[in-house]
């Protein structure tokens, strides 16, 4: 069985950096079981029905503005599948999530920056997926679990987000990291690590810092479903952690 993997995306440039976090996004998809499909939740795609991608051929989107030019002439022609969107829906529709085929949308910057890491020759059918952010965790964590079958049959699950993303508490030329930020993500990776559902599904209460490391949910949305896709084994691996800009938090798990 293929693991699901959640990553940070960081900044768009992320995907033109060399540091220690893009050297392990390099070698994972190097490392790890080639998948047939991946299917990807990316926090760049808000709405509030699940929406599935479905075009056979997956456009790259540049939603966003005022970074380098390389930037933009970039690409990932990932090629859909339409089979398993069908079957992405058909999962999903079978335990009451609403969700809806989408011909029309292409990979925005959640998607292809990291998968540009992951597998850079765009040679694995991709269907990219939304999130809708104002959902519990727990509701986050059933749309993921709905979809565990896939990884038997050699799909990856991937979400694309962040777990402390506060755009306004950036800290442009900060080297370190700061200490609210480091203490939510050790909050979160205890409770992850011995999946204490109770305490991750009231994390705004009880986690130190975490208005000020979640101010809107659509990035820690994609862990919640990443851990659901592992419901049955509940095996939890931090890859990686580090920090950009202060307190953006680029990191790195594995759910088998």
């Amino acid at each position: 069985m293929v693991p699901a993997l959640f990553v940070a995306h960081g900044m768009p440039t992320l995907v033109l950096e060399t540091n220690s976090y893009t050297k392990l996004l390099r070698n994972l998809g190097l490392l790890l079981p080639r998948p047939k499909g991946i299917a990807i939740f990316s926090a760049h795609w808000e709405h509030p029905v699940q929406m599935i991608s479905s075009a056979p051929q997956l456009e790259t989107m540049y939603d966003f503005f005022g970074f380098p030019e390389p930037l933009y002439e970039l690409d990932y022609p990932a090629k859909g599948d339409l089979v398993l969107s069908m079957e992405i829906e058909r999962l999903l529709s079978g335990e009451g999530i609403r969700c809806e085929l989408n011909h029309r949308r292409g990979l925005d910057h959640g998607v292809w920056t990291v998968m540009k890491l992951l597998y850079p020759e765009a040679d694995i059918p991709l269907v990219s997926l939304s999130v809708h952010p104002r959902l519990v965790p727990e509701e986050q964590y059933r749309i993921g679990k709905a979809l565990l079958a896939l990884r038997e049959q050699g799909v990856m699950i991937i979400g694309s987000g962040g777990t402390v993303h506060n755009l306004s508490k950036l800290r442009w030329e900060s080297e370190g990291a700061d200490k609210w930020a480091v203490h939510f993500d050790r909050w979160l990776a205890d409770k992850i690590s011995v999946w204490d559902l109770e305490s991750l599904f009231d994390y705004a209460q009880r986690a130190p810092y975490a208005q000020k490391a979640v101010p809107t949910q659509e990035h820690l949305a994609p862990l919640f479903i990443c851990m659901g896709a592992a419901d049955r084994n509940r095996s939890a691996r931090l890859l990686h952690q580090q920090y950009q800009y202060g307190t953006m938090s680029l990191s790195a798990w594995m759910f088998k």
